[in-house]
């Protein structure tokens, strides 16, 4: 009776440790977003820019947004909560850490400062 005892304490204690560090916090890293905006650049990042696709309209800005606005929007796009063409694949691509990185970039941002 001991021995499966043993054995349950073990893998509760080895999946709560899992799961510990499964759950790690992350931390943004704005110098690490400049590697992972390529695509952003292309329609946030130009003055005055309409698309197109799937209508006209004009595309926000999103320098100076909070990083808790961006990270959100994102999540939601990347959960399929929030839909847009372009703006869903892309999302779902990056990583909780990408996300956290571009988003801290971002707000670091204003609207007329150039995308490097």
């Amino acid at each position: 009776m001991r021995k499966p005892l043993a054995v349950l304490l073990f893998a509760v204690t080895a999946a709560s440790a899992a799961v510990t560090a499964g759950a790690a916090e992350i931390v943004a890293n704005p110098k690490a977003a400049p590697n992972k905006i390529e695509q952003c650049i292309g329609c946030h990042g130009i003055p005055d820019y309409k698309t197109a696709f799937p209508e006209v309209y004009q595309v926000p800005m999103i320098g100076g947004q909070s990083a808790k606005y961006i990270e959100a929007a994102l999540h939601a796009y990347k959960k399929g909560d929030r839909k847009h063409p372009q703006m869903t694949p892309t999302a779902r691509v990056l990583s909780d850490q990408d996300i956290a990185d571009i988003a801290a970039y971002y707000s670091q941002q204003t609207a007329a400062t150039p995308t490097k």
